[in-house]
């Protein structure tokens, strides 16, 4: 009888909706739940199965397509009766009939206009400064220039376009220029994927789904900066990518930038990566010392005229800069304006031993840029592999040891995180990047060829010798 009561006491309690909300959000990740699966309602446990309810029907078909199977086997690890989730839409937001779906369609453009007119105003700036008159171009971004100049003349002509380069090498200018070109005779949004990202959670939140798919999917042109902010946010990505094919289909033009090529995006979905690859895909080189030199003296030149002639910046600082300012044209023009800056405050012409105290930390900067990709690139010269073989699931031993070689000369020449280098080698998980760490640190002990072969590599590496490659 004991039993029996205690069996009958299991079944009456009811499952701990919190509890279960806490390993949802373990499960599927703190962006999938937020966006998601926090708007679902517990409404009551009945014998074998438990009611839930949400507030649109777009949020409980998505639900139900892609995680409402997952969300049954947590509830079931906590009570085994349950075999079943009905996920109902809340009464109080459901529309009764269709003539209210009419009456709400017919109305639509009305309810929309304080939604469009608030995200313009926060999100679609396009800046009349940035246009392509002065953009300045030389060999490492000419093709990109030239690409973006086509599409703005005419739509559809490369779709999507896709520009990739570094931090400040002009990427968010030539979308600025594309935007400023088309604006007068086609609906444009230039957004960039943080700001996509924001205002998709927002509309979540505040049920204005529907608008936010019809505002972007009726624009003739859409360009998005830095779409690797886009980086595992699945909630997101199933939203673009539909947003994306939707454009396509209607002739809308497409462009996005990021500062690296689609197949080297981590955590985005494969689909998307293999859309973007199906345009034209650009790259914005690291500028040469004769479009630096001719950044330097135009920009030298505006800023004469600006204060009427009474700066004097003298063609030896003009060269240094030139040369030594290597890693960005954002850095380049930065280091022109401190240069201007002291010039001001001190109302003199500065020295070269005086600019290299005023640049001191951009010079450091300059001199000691390490990156994965370099350190990849000389490792796979080094052992005569390439980085297709070297990124690879193969476990050759020609191929291993050069991969824990590059793992291990990341982790000693870079700040990056573990799950950071494991991203960048292919996705592969933390143990193994510590497994191939600790394996380097152990040959070197023992093995005076791979000690002499590990400092070989890091001089080349530190001296940034990429001209080798």
């Amino acid at each position: 009888m004991k039993n029996k009561n205690l069996l009958n006491e299991t079944q009456q309690t009811k499952v701990s909706w919190e509890k279960v909300q806490v390993e949802m959000k373990e499960k599927f990740g703190r962006d999938i739940f937020e966006s998601w699966l926090r708007k679902i309602n517990f409404v009551d446990e009945f014998n074998n199965y438990i009611l839930l309810t949400v507030s649109t029907r777009f949020i409980r078909d998505w639900i139900t397509s892609r995680y409402l199977d997952q969300i049954l086997l947590i509830v079931k690890s906590y009570k085994p009766e349950i075999n079943r989730i009905e996920l109902s839409l809340n009464e109080n937001n459901q529309e009764s009939t269709n003539d209210a779906n009419k009456d709400k369609n017919a109305n639509f453009s009305k309810d929309n206009v304080s939604f469009i007119k608030d995200f313009l105003f926060q999100y679609n700036r396009i800046d009349p400064n940035r246009n392509f008159d002065n953009f300045i171009t030389g060999s490492s971004n000419k093709l990109a220039f030239e690409a973006s100049k086509k599409v703005s003349e005419n739509i559809s002509h490369y779709n999507p376009l896709y520009i990739y380069g570094g931090v400040g090498m002009g990427k968010t200018h030539l979308l600025n220029s594309i935007g400023l070109k088309l604006k007068d005779s086609n609906k444009v949004m230039f957004i960039s994927a943080e700001r996509f990202m924001y205002q998709f959670v927002k509309s979540i939140k505040s049920n204005d789904m529907v608008k936010f798919k019809e505002y972007f999917r009726n624009a003739d042109a859409f360009l998005i900066d830095d779409i690797q902010f886009m980086n595992g946010k699945e909630a997101m990505q199933e939203e673009f990518f539909h947003t994306f094919n939707a454009l396509l289909d209607k002739g809308s033009q497409i462009i996005v930038s990021a500062d690296r090529p689609p197949n080297k995006l981590t955590r985005v979905q494969e689909r998307i990566k293999s859309r973007f690859s199906g345009g034209l895909v650009i790259d914005i080189q690291q500028p040469d010392y004769e479009l630096r030199h001719k950044i330097i003296k135009l920009k030298t030149d505006e800023l004469k005229k600006y204060y009427s002639n009474q700066l004097n910046i003298s063609e030896e600082i003009q060269k240094f800069l030139s040369t030594e300012i290597r890693s960005s044209i954002r850095e380049l023009v930065g280091a022109l304006n401190r240069i201007v800056s002291f010039s001001r405050i001190y109302n003199k012409t500065p020295n070269l031993s005086e600019t290299k105290i005023v640049l001191k930390d951009l010079l450091n900067l300059s001199e000691n840029k390490v990156t994965i990709d370099l350190i990849q690139s000389l490792v796979c010269k080094f052992y005569k592999i390439s980085k297709t073989e070297m990124l690879s699931s193969r476990r050759s031993r020609y191929l291993v040891r050069p991969r824990q070689t590059a793992i291990y000369l990341t982790k000693i020449l870079t700040s990056k995180s573990l799950p950071e280098i494991g991203r960048e080698f292919s996705n592969r998980d933390h143990t193994t990047v510590i497994h191939s760490i600790k394996t380097i640190e152990n040959l070197k002990k023992n093995d005076p060829e791979i000690c002499n072969n590990i400092d070989t590599l890091k001089n080349k590496i530190l001296y940034n010798k990429s001209n080798e490659i």
